[in-house]
């Protein structure tokens, strides 16, 4: 089944091979310079938002490509590797997910990374030091919400009162979460359900 993520990185991949930025590759397809941005590829509320027919054409006239060579770049893009939103997990509690937990609004930008198949994933890049020694500043976590939770599981989860943390999950009951806390010298924290607006499990980390 075709995806956004394989669609958006096939068009990534065909500006490259021309040496452009997608939008350098949108401006000399005669379309408006934003039409292939990251930021356009989720809408405000969270939607995929996906190229149309003829901008995928006009670009691959732009670059004397196939339609044969853009089924090739979706190819190359199925196998291990997913675009994904990327966020800095510091600015992850200013209103970037939906109610659900889905990346949207502005502020987003993209990474190729290995993932699973949830097309709703998303990368969130660790700052400071205080997830040592399990992610250090600069680490890359992918966060599937697709993805069914077991106890153990890393986790990243925000309140009804907006703060976003990255955990382990201790237990949960129909009444409390226990979280672990990943970095030793903090404590672990005990939440009502009803104070969880969501939570999502990490299925890589690039360390």
């Amino acid at each position: 089944m075709l995806t956004h993520s394989q669609v958006w990185t096939a068009l990534d991949r065909l500006a490259e091979r021309a040496g452009m930025s997608p939008s350098g590759l949108a401006k000399r397809a005669g379309l408006d310079p934003t039409t292939f941005n990251k930021s356009k590829r989720i809408t405000a509320d969270g939607q995929e938002r996906w190229p149309s027919t003829e901008s995928v054409s006009k670009a691959l006239a732009a670059t004397n490509s196939s339609i044969e060579t853009f089924v090739q770049l979706i190819g190359d893009g199925a196998r291990g590797q997913q675009t994904v939103p990327l966020l800095a997990l510091a600015q992850a509690a200013g209103g970037h997910f939906d109610d659900s937990g889905f990346p949207a609004g502005k502020g987003w930008d993209e990474v190729a990374l290995p993932t699973p198949s949830d097309e709703h994933a998303y990368a969130l890049e660790i700052s400071g030091d205080a997830m040592k020694p399990t992610y250090r500043d600069g680490d890359i976590i992918v966060v599937s919400p697709g993805t069914p939770i077991r106890r153990g599981d890393r986790v990243v989860l925000k309140t009804s009162d907006g703060e976003v943390m990255v955990k382990e999950l201790k237990r949960r009951t129909t009444r409390s979460l226990e979280l672990q806390s990943l970095n030793p010298a903090h404590a672990d924290r005990t939440l009502d359900a009803d104070d969880v607006a969501w939570i999502a499990r990490i299925v890589w980390a690039s360390q």
